[in-house]
């Protein structure tokens, strides 16, 4: 792919290549697994297909940089001590009933949480990512994958998002920087693998979906 310098993909690129999503969706890199370093046993399992988890969906909108390269949006999540608190993620939320299906979801969600004006930045649904399942909370999510036209104009809302982060699409190409950590989390010790972005670092599900997504634009 064309890069506008040497750290960005160009838009137009992107575009273009995201025009058919390959089938089967290629794996994300399997550093970014969290594992815990006891032995103990393993981490739960996804059971997607299980009617009991809820249903929820995230928007991983692409969107042009002013450079003319290729961003996704992500949020820094506002600090109130639950189990997602201050991690970085996509902006997204649980399926409600006037939902038609997922991109509904994550369309309705990002207008909450961002102020996504989806028909002023020309937002274009273009597929799905794979799903996953979060132990913790019991959501079943949906990626849904969009390109927005123009540049949008986003707003955080106070009381669910703390920052907007533009991250270059190049951070998650295969080869891309993961940082290894090793931390206790709810009494499991845990090593996993993050995207340095912006002073922030990028884990769990938010960083597969993206390194998926590195995945598909990395292929020849």
């Amino acid at each position: 792919m064309t890069a506008t310098d040497s750290t960005g993909l160009a838009f137009n690129d992107v575009v273009a290549r995201l025009a058919t999503l390959p089938d089967p969706l290629p794996a994300p890199p399997a550093a970014l697994m969290p594992v815990r370093t006891d032995g103990v046993m393993r981490l739960p399992t996804a059971r997607l297909q299980d009617e009991a988890t809820r249903a929820a969906a995230v928007l991983v909108l692409i969107v042009p940089g002013d450079a003319g390269d290729a961003r996704v949006v992500l949020t820094g999540r506002v600090d109130r001590g639950g189990h997602h608190s201050g991690e970085v993620s996509f902006p997204g939320g649980a399926t409600e009933l006037t939902d038609a299906d997922a991109a509904a979801t994550a369309l309705r969600e990002a207008y909450e949480e961002v102020a996504l004006d989806a028909d002023a930045a020309g937002v274009r649904v273009i597929g799905l990512l794979e799903q996953f399942w979060i132990p913790v909370s019991d959501f079943r999510v949906t990626p849904v994958l969009a390109i927005a036209e123009r540049r949008p104009l986003l707003t955080a809302s106070p009381s669910e998002v703390a920052r907007i982060v533009e991250a270059p699409l190049a951070a998650f190409l295969p080869g891309a920087e993961i940082e290894i950590v090793e931390r206790t989390i709810r009494d499991w010790p845990l090593r996993y693998g993050a995207y340095p972005i912006d002073g922030l670092r990028v884990w769990g599900a938010t960083a597969r979906v993206l390194g998926q997504l590195g995945a598909i634009l990395g292929a020849p």
